[in-house]
């Protein structure tokens, strides 16, 4: 008996070591080496801070800036640890609510623009952490953001070109707009507008 148990609890200790300690070293130590910006979270930096990830989403509110896809992660919006949707069917009033809420928020964000909403901007995603939006979905703000910072529609056009992604290999999945490099490239342009005139 006392062979089987010591037996056993070398194999615990060898299977441990393996798998708790050289595999997880092994595995980290790769990602770095090989994919070290995705491996540390694909974060986006700006002035040597880092303001957001690549990969998540996050709430801007403000008329000047684009805003995201709506995220149903709880306690709070685009929480990377509880990632999910709202699991609200479409016969489900709850969601009908949100839906003319969110509907409600665009509108008096910008009320001359009459166009329909697209349905990225008021539905959330099965994750909840989307960081894109459609070209659809840029567009349909792009008035607005250009109102409100005093740009013309031309030069945010061009921002939400440069910023739109094409289908990955040319054919996998739609193309999108990055929200948050979107909005970053508009903070940059404010800025490099202001130091030209600082200089005339």
């Amino acid at each position: 008996m006392s062979k089987l148990l010591r037996q056993s609890f070398c194999l615990l200790l060898v299977m441990t070591i393996i798998t708790g300690v050289l595999y997880p070293l092994a595995a980290t130590g790769l990602a770095q080496l090989i994919f070290p910006h995705q491996a540390n979270g694909s974060l986006i930096v700006k002035d040597g801070k880092p303001v957001g990830s690549a990969l998540i989403g996050q709430s801007f509110t403000d008329p000047k800036y684009f805003w995201g896809r709506p995220s149903a992660t709880s306690p709070n919006a685009y929480n990377a640890s509880s990632s999910s949707g709202s699991n609200l069917g479409p016969t489900n009033p709850a969601l009908t609510d949100a839906v003319k809420q969110r509907i409600a928020a665009l509108r008096a964000a910008d009320p001359g623009n009459t166009a329909p909403v697209p349905v990225d901007l008021v539905t959330a995603s099965g994750s909840g952490l989307d960081p894109q939006i459609s070209p659809a979905a840029a567009q349909y703000q792009l008035a607005r953001v250009a109102s409100a910072r005093g740009l013309s529609a031309s030069q945010v056009q061009a921002l939400v070109s440069e910023y739109t992604e094409g289908r990955q290999l040319g054919m996998l999945g739609e193309p999108r707009v990055d929200v948050l490099q979107l909005n970053l490239a508009l903070d940059s342009q404010r800025s490099t507008s202001s130091s030209h005139r600082g200089e005339d």
